[in-house]
């Protein structure tokens, strides 16, 4: 069973928020109480600590689904939702967050760093909270958006001064183990150590932190051998000791050729962008402050070794100490050494300027809609997909089988623009219109779903507007409705002419006024003219 692990792959995702309530206030003698319907509370986060007493991610290679819990329901009576807890996910010091293309997100330095990981989801509205004075008694509320979900990849760097560099077997754990309390596995057969140790070394006034890494061999920057796991863990460190074995029995190999084949892997391992130094840039690996550490010369051949290497390596600008992690020979000396080029390093840092990120005000431009549709086509017909933070917000929230609901949201859909672009851009009733991206809610656009719902009489939780939709007619009955009136009214046109031309409707030019009522004595009279018609 692994007892070390430096990189786990994250799974996290906040709490959901909790549904906002529908409710009335009933009271002896308040008939009309209004609602009282409470808020669903806000989902909990997940957040990403440095914790002191944690030193591995060992926990979340076994279990790497972590979820924030979430927000309760509101309830009558005003009563909001439990907010879910927020989950705090205790990390060790110098873990890098990334997402899964590689990304930096967060570089966790320091006790007591934070990163949210995933956020929890709002809460939604109650009908007390959806009331207005043209709304005074809603019969819906919002619904609870779920949390965000992602996964991270979390890397361990270790936070050391000092870097112990060298092939397997060279003496990097005895030499730890020699300077400092640490008691890394030691054996002599290659690859004994398998994960990174640290150790704690005190010289003169100076304490600082040496890290041993895994040996290093040829190919280890293309992936050979177990040390190219492991090199993020020298990034952080402020100088290089190469640890070279002159007591090697291998007829093939010798100090010198160890420190080449060493350096060449140092110089093709690209340093991660996350690290940076106190002038904010990237320090190469082999551009850092390096000490020769020749090991084993407490043996006979060992001595002669160190002493026929040391001129050519310090020829070529090394500090070179010769040393024993055995006998110990040497070791103040180098630690001395190592002390001044930490104390230098920690001197250089408390000097620099402090980095003052400057705040970047991203105003909202002014014909800014919040939204945008993009214009597709699917099975030849046209499609029309609206993106936006408060559209898509906006139909999580929506209740769909509440129709007083979905008239709410096309009231705030059409008061953000969205019917108006929609006409803009071409759009005819009937059409596709989808709001978010693949996962979107998909609408039969109709035009005549306009703001001001309040004003229309229905009962709570119904609306007019969609509760007709069913008997609402289709295009094409609409335009066989419109002909036939066409052709009736044509038809009726036809009927007058024809009984215009038969002389029906025409009156004697003999008259002048409306005739009095007939009477029988009036009927006597001869009041009529000659050709007037009885």
């Amino acid at each position: 069973m692994a007892s070390f692990v430096d990189r786990v792959v994250l799974h996290v995702s906040g709490g959901s928020g909790g549904h906002g309530c529908v409710s009335v206030h009933r009271e002896k003698f308040k008939p009309l109480g209004g609602p009282d319907g409470g808020n669903g509370g806000d989902g909990g986060d997940v957040i990403l600590r440095v914790d002191g007493q944690t030193t591995t991610l060992l926990d979340y290679h076994h279990a790497p689904h972590r979820h924030a819990s979430n927000g309760g329901p509101g309830m009558g009576d005003w009563r909001g939702g439990k907010s879910g807890e927020t989950l705090i996910l205790p990390v060790p010091d110098g873990t890098v967050v990334k997402n899964k293309d590689g990304e930096v997100l967060a570089d966790l330095v320091g006790i007591g760093a934070e990163y949210m990981a995933a956020a929890g989801g709002l809460g939604g509205l109650g009908n007390a909270s959806l009331s207005s004075q043209k709304r005074r008694a809603p019969g819906f509320a919002l619904l609870g958006i779920e949390g965000d979900a992602r996964d991270i990849v979390l890397e361990l760097k270790s936070i050391a001064d000092i870097a112990l560099v060298g092939f397997p077997s060279a003496g990097k754990s005895s030499l730890i183990a020699a300077m400092s309390a640490a008691r890394p596995k030691i054996a002599d057969y290659p690859f004994t150590t398998l994960v990174p140790n640290l150790g704690v070394v005190q010289s003169g006034d100076v304490r600082f932190t040496i890290a041993d890494v895994p040996g290093l061999i040829e190919g280890a920057s293309e992936g050979k051998g177990l040390g190219h796991h492991f090199l993020r863990h020298v990034e952080r460190c402020a100088a290089l000791v190469h640890v070279l074995d002159c007591g090697t029995l291998e007829a093939d190999r010798d100090p010198l050729s160890d420190l080449a084949t060493i350096e060449q892997e140092l110089d093709r391992y690209a340093v991660d962008m996350s690290y940076a130094g106190a002038d904010g840039e990237v320090i190469p690996l082999n551009q850092r402050p390096k000490l020769v550490a020749l090991n084993k010369v407490d043996l006979p051949d060992g001595k002669d070794m160190a002493e026929f290497v040391r001129p050519e390596l310090e020829a070529k600008g090394y500090r070179v100490f010769e040393i024993s992690a055995t006998s110990h020979e040497g070791l103040r000396q180098l630690g001395f050494a190592m002390a001044e080029i930490v104390q230098a390093a920690r001197d250089a840092l408390a000097s620099a300027p402090p980095k003052v990120q400057a705040p970047v005000l991203r105003p909202r431009a002014v014909n800014e809609s919040g939204f945008k549709i993009r214009r597709e086509e699917k099975n030849l017909e046209p499609l029309f997909r609206v993106l936006g933070d408060k559209p898509v917000r906006w139909v999580k929230q929506t209740d769909f089988t509440n129709e007083e609901a979905i008239g709410y949201l096309g009231d705030r859909l059409a008061k953000l623009g969205i019917e108006t672009e929609l006409f803009k851009m071409g759009a005819t009733p009937g059409d596709t219109v989808v709001i978010g991206e693949d996962d979107g809610v998909v609408f039969d656009w109709e035009p005549t779903m306009m703001a001001g719902a309040e004003l229309l009489a229905a009962p709570r939780g119904t609306d007019v507007r969609i509760a007709d939709i069913g008997d609402r007619p289709t295009r094409s009955q609409k335009r066989e409705e419109q002909i036939e009136r066409r052709d009736a009214k044509a038809a009726a046109r036809a009927e007058l002419e024809a009984e215009r031309k038969a002389g029906i409707w025409t009156e004697s030019t003999n008259r002048r006024r409306t005739p009095a009522p007939l009477t029988e004595s009036a009927l006597d009279k001869d009041d009529f003219a000659d050709g007037d018609e009885h």
